[in-house]
């Protein structure tokens, strides 16, 4: 990092709140500050933002947030709009739920790279006279009656009124806070690519597809792309899946239903199911991933992570900041017992499998089942 590039992503000396990690949820947070006119600075460890897929979808009641934020029609621009999402045992149709009849303005699933959301965040930020400071690694942090300190690890300082970790599961600012982030791991890995493919169910609908070899979801992607999630053992996890792999994976889960031709990109990851045990230390938040992680199955996280930035930001701009974790911890608990559900029952063997499958189609037949779970898929219930 040459000297010019350092003075030109430098901050001031002080601030009312300082952000730290520039993904969703705090560009989220950001730009909700910066409606309000409240002063923050946004920090952020890498010299770039994300040039990959990662989170793929979001949901109704996140573009329901970005309507507020004036970004909502932008983002629906760039992406799929699908209001279908199936739920099968190998080719056999288990479940399929509509977004179509959902109350919101948004009844609909968007599927649109991560990278392209943050983008869309970053200019409407931009819009609003804001800015993300890169590259700066936050070493340390500690508070006292007035503020907070910030340390970089190259030494500069930030003094702030309130500290935001927005940094992840591995956050630097909640450790240093003594939140605890209480939960566990699941034992397999879940391995992510996005893919050019032949896929029979085609490109309107996201399929969850069941079976005895594990979870195996594919969604859309704008273009001609698919994003394909599938959970892996360990004894067979790559960092990062080749091409021979991902159509190993997809013939093993979906045979005879898709043809992979190429892997744009690809990762491999451990997933954890954990809830920060609080919100809020004096004067520091965690937001995001370092507020909660969980299964990928359903597409929650991000979403979850964005509607936390917004809560935040109005809790500050309405001065109810111990009204945050009142509303969005018991959010996080719900979502992560949400998604570890839906993961454990899409993991099941055995007999558990069985029953499964012959429970999720006579429910499939319920409307009201139907309703409640499109509802929960879409966050609609935490408003």
């Amino acid at each position: 990092m040459t000297s010019t590039a350092r003075f030109e992503a430098a901050f001031p000396e002080t601030t009312t709140v300082a952000i730290v990690g520039a993904g969703p949820s705090g560009l989220t947070l950001a730009i909700t500050l910066a409606e309000a006119g409240i002063d923050f600075v946004l920090l952020d460890k890498l010299a770039e933002g994300a040039n990959t897929s990662r989170a793929g979808v979001v949901h109704a009641r996140t573009l329901e947030v970005l309507e507020q934020l004036g970004t909502a029609e932008q983002l629906i621009d760039t992406g799929l709009r699908l209001n279908r999402f199936a739920v099968r045992d190998g080719a056999r149709p288990l479940v399929q739920l509509s977004f179509a009849g959902l109350p919101t303005k948004y009844p609909f699933a968007l599927l649109t790279p991560q990278s392209t959301t943050e983008r869309v965040l970053r200019e409407r930020l931009e819009a609003l006279g804001g800015t993300v400071h890169r590259p700066y690694q936050v070493a340390d942090l500690a508070q006292d009656a007035d503020g907070v300190v910030l340390t970089m690890s190259t030494g500069e300082r930030l003094r702030a009124a309130y500290a935001v970790g927005a940094d992840g599961m591995h956050s630097t600012v909640r450790e240093a806070a003594g939140i605890g982030f209480t939960g566990g791991s699941y034992d397999e890995s879940f391995v992510l690519a996005d893919v050019r493919m032949d896929w029979a169910p085609g490109a309107e609908e996201v399929s969850l597809t069941l079976g005895g070899d594990g979870v195996f979801v594919v969604a859309p992607l704008p273009g001609d792309g698919y994003r394909v999630v599938a959970v892996v053992d360990q004894a067979r996890a790559q960092a990062a899946p080749d091409l021979e792999t991902v159509r190993r994976l997809v013939e093993e889960r979906a045979p005879g239903q898709a043809v992979v031709h190429e892997v744009r990109w690809s990762s491999r990851f451990r997933v954890h199911h954990r809830v920060a045990d609080r919100y809020r230390a004096g004067r520091v938040f965690v937001i995001g991933d370092a507020a909660h992680v969980h299964s990928p199955v359903g597409g929650q996280g991000m979403n979850t992570g964005m509607q936390d930035g917004y809560a935040l930001g109005r809790a500050f701009a309405t001065g109810d900041l111990d009204g945050y974790e009142v509303r969005r911890r018991p959010v996080a608990q719900r979502v992560v017992a949400f998604t570890d559900r839906m993961t454990r029952i899409a993991t099941a063997t055995g007999a558990g499998r069985h029953l499964r499958n012959a429970v999720l189609p006579v429910l499939g037949r319920t409307p009201a089942f139907r309703r409640r779970m499109a509802y929960e898929i879409a966050e609609l219930s935490y408003r």
